[in-house]
């Protein structure tokens, strides 16, 4: 006896269903706790989960009846529970495959450096700017709402678009394929509790953003005239040129996920060693 029909696979096709099966749950249950791990709602499921385990646990060792049947009941229901607590997320990851478009919007490195040129000179001017790139999702919605435009992307168009006295200065632009397409857009804006609240309107419509889709956002503080960058629901502060440039260049341009999880890994312990000193 081998060991597939030992386990109760007696040929060939069931091989391959079997195989099939097991690389279906894999992606799924990769892809919920890779879009989970950024989530509030995370920590949730994590306590749910090992407060239930730790229950059925006490409940079996010491026969604890009437606790065990409630245990039982709740789990019964767990679906339920589990759609009302994850019901933003829920609705989000829905939105999201539905406008789901394959392969990322094609930008090249010309448009990139005119978006570090002018965030580096709007930063030294203090200038306030709040510039969306966006990538697999569509952002028509907020399109709709806001001031078409169809211009190429360069520093001098991004820079009279955000200077102070210009009528299209207020909300955001977003760039879509080498080109401006929309100004004056309005951002939703972060509902996260880790989000300091020092920060102003323009970084929480950042964050906000970068939650609700796969979208980059550059921010130029018109307090400080720091440079940020926000990314799956993560704001990265006080980045300069440089830096600016690697990690757009790596998720709008070469897509290389590994590589903006290297540069991003990166700029956090940075980020952590300048908080320490």
């Amino acid at each position: 006896m081998n060991l597939l029909t030992y386990i109760g696979i007696n040929a060939p096709q069931d091989a391959i269903r079997v195989g099939a099966e097991i690389l279906i749950l894999y992606l799924v249950i990769y892809g919920v706790l890779c879009y989970l791990r950024s989530a509030v709602g995370a920590i949730i499921l994590t306590c749910i989960f090992f407060l239930w385990a730790g229950v059925g646990i006490l409940c079996k060792e010491f026969n604890l009846i009437v606790i065990q049947h409630i245990v039982t009941v709740f789990g019964d229901s767990m679906v339920v529970i589990l759609l009302i607590i994850f019901q933003p997320e829920l609705r989000r990851a829905l939105a999201q495959v539905g406008s789901y478009r394959w392969g990322v919007g094609d930008l090249h490195r010309e448009a990139i450096d005119g978006v570090v040129q002018a965030a580096t000179v709007m930063s030294r001017q203090k200038c306030g700017a709040l510039i969306v790139l966006e990538r697999n999702i569509p952002l028509n919605m907020l399109i709709h709402d806001s001031v078409p435009i169809d211009s190429h992307v360069s520093a001098v168009m991004l820079e009279s678009i955000f200077y102070p006295n210009s009528p299209l200065h207020d909300g955001a632009v977003i760039i879509r394929n080498d080109r401006i397409v929309a100004a004056r857009v309005i951002l939703p804006l972060t509902r996260a509790e880790n989000v300091s609240r020092r920060l102003g309107t323009r970084h929480r419509a950042a964050v906000g953003i970068s939650e609700e889709c796969d979208a980059v956002t550059v921010v130029v503080s018109e307090e400080t005239g720091a440079i940020a960058l926000t990314y799956r629901g993560k704001l990265y502060r006080d980045l300069k040129s440089r830096a600016l440039a690697d990690l757009l260049h790596a998720v709008m341009i070469k897509k290389d996920d590994g590589e903006v999880e290297e540069t991003l890994r990166m700029l956090e312990e940075r980020n952590e060693m300048e908080h320490l000193q």
